[in-house]
């Protein structure tokens, strides 16, 4: 994480909190209920931590558009093929992307529609 991925908070950031506490039974025993079981939730927070790398972002993105071969991401994404399949083998590991060798070349396309989804998602979110 670099300096400019950090989240600074003033004073107006902070939540505000319930000036008295009453706990809703009710409530929370439907959320346990429907909450998931917590290896469930460490593996959705894992698969976020992915996605929280901008050249990670930018290589789906391209993946978006064509199945490409690492020497087409690097040219498109100005960077090393050395770094660009650094990033493909923790998209590949996270199931995000999937390979397919032609000969000498090895293309990437994404894995399944899920991925289009969840940054597509996070797109329209960010773009409010």
């Amino acid at each position: 994480m670099t300096d400019h991925d950090h989240i600074h908070f003033t004073d107006s950031a902070h939540a505000e909190v319930c000036e008295t506490c009453q706990v809703h039974s009710s409530l929370l025993k439907l959320v346990n209920e429907q909450l998931p079981p917590e290896d469930q939730l460490y593996d959705l927070a894992e698969l976020f931590k992915i996605f929280g790398d901008s050249t990670r972002i930018r290589i789906l993105f391209v993946l978006f558009e064509s199945e490409v071969c690492v020497c087409d991401l690097a040219e498109a994404l100005h960077m090393t093929q050395s770094a660009i399949s650094h990033q493909l083998a923790i998209l590949k590991h996270s199931r995000l992307v999937k390979a397919r060798r032609d000969g000498k070349q090895v293309f990437y396309s994404l894995a399944d529609e899920h991925v289009r989804t969840i940054i597509a998602q996070g797109l329209d979110h960010v773009s409010e």
